[in-house]
């Protein structure tokens, strides 16, 4: 796809209303770990990924599981999906119980060259927004690549945290957590697919979850912390059921760095920005 193709998506928008239920916060409790949060109550860090997916039948999937592209997404046939990061403002809490939507734009839409092949770059921002107040603005990065074998040795060793959390990710929690994120993406729970046609040697955990779990060890570590900014970026794959770290350390006044990862080194990176 051309240049000057590509441009067009820039600016397209999609508009999802969605209900924060107790019920679907329940799912989502019990899949983490958690506490359900009351009506009324702030909704944990991260936990917006759980709702505002699109409800799309299986006919308008693609062969890997994600809605088939070409609709509010560019398309990029033949080629493998990632979520490689994002930066997230945090305004204020979404409260459980209650309506909210989210607003999506794609921003940037680039084609570039890597040392594996072409790699599509996809930046999309979400604004997320209740009784009319903007809640959360986040900056998603998506990655199409053409197949090539995933990289999955560390480049960076992993360090010593001033708090740190091990995780084993079992085939059960990455198939409850693509069913409350409502992801179809088969490298999550379909093992042939993910080993014999993505190339990868076991189930992948999901970038998000990592996120998610990383954002959480920093909250119970500091919870008198208020979260203003999180950014993250993926570095390499972790595969199910290898067991990994997430922890982190206070580098200045207000600012945290993160990191997931194993004995193989750091597989996301992260800081965090908080009052």
């Amino acid at each position: 796809m051309s240049d000057n193709s590509l441009s067009t998506w820039i600016g397209r928008t999609e508009e999802i209303h969605d209900h924060l239920s107790l019920n679907a916060l329940a799912r989502i409790a019990a899949t983490l770990g958690e506490q359900v949060p009351l009506a009324g109550e702030p909704l944990p860090a991260l936990w917006q990924w759980c709702f505002f997916q699109a409800a799309v039948a299986d006919a308008g999937l693609g062969h890997d599981g994600h809605p088939a592209r070409g609709g509010f997404l560019p398309p990029a046939d033949n080629r493998n999906r990632m979520w490689a990061g994002g930066r997230i403002e945090f305004y204020a809490p979404l409260k459980a119980g209650a309506g909210a939507t989210r607003i999506s734009t794609i921003t940037d839409v680039q084609e570039k060259q890597g040392k594996t092949g072409s790699l599509l770059f996809v930046t999309v921002q979400h604004d997320y927004l209740q009784d009319g107040q903007l809640a959360i603005r986040e900056e998603q990065d998506i990655v199409y690549r053409e197949p090539t074998p995933p990289k999955l040795a560390g480049s960076s060793p992993l360090p010593t945290g001033a708090w740190q959390e091990s995780v084993t990710p079992t085939s059960t929690l990455l198939f409850r957590y693509s069913a409350v994120t409502f992801n179809g993406h088969r490298i999550h729970y379909d093992w042939p697919y993910a080993t014999e046609t993505e190339g990868y040697p076991g189930l992948v955990v999901h970038g998000p979850l990592m996120a998610t779990l990383n954002l959480r060890a920093f909250c119970r570590a500091n919870p008198q912390a208020r979260l203003r900014h999180f950014a993250y970026r993926g570095v390499r794959p972790l595969i199910a059921p290898h067991p990994f770290e997430v922890g982190g350390h206070i580098v200045a006044p207000g600012k945290a760095e993160l990191w997931v990862g194993n004995a193989d080194g750091v597989a996301q990176q992260g800081e965090v920005l908080f009052d």
